[in-house]
């Protein structure tokens, strides 16, 4: 218990991110402090899990949902 940082709010998202076919995995980031999750998608199932979520979230919890869609890059590398 004392190393629980996530929050029911991402702990939703997550589980509700795996419902969404052509999602291979997500998990929250940000050590829950206000949070977010990130989720890996196949790039045709990214519109409809932003759909879903943004459905979904708002009914539990209130809620607008903000989505960023980003790809992932070559990473860090040292310039000359």
């Amino acid at each position: 218990n004392d190393f629980e940082v996530s929050v029911k709010e991402l702990d939703f998202l997550v589980e509700q991110s795996m419902t969404v076919r052509g999602v291979y995995g997500a998990r929250m980031t940000g050590g829950g402090f206000g949070g977010c999750i990130v989720a890996l998608t196949t790039p045709r199932a990214a519109d409809h899990l932003v759909s879903h979520l943004q459905a979904e979230y708002p009914r539990k919890f209130g809620k607008e949902p903000t989505a960023f869609e980003t790809s992932a890059t070559a990473g860090a590398n040292v310039l000359e």
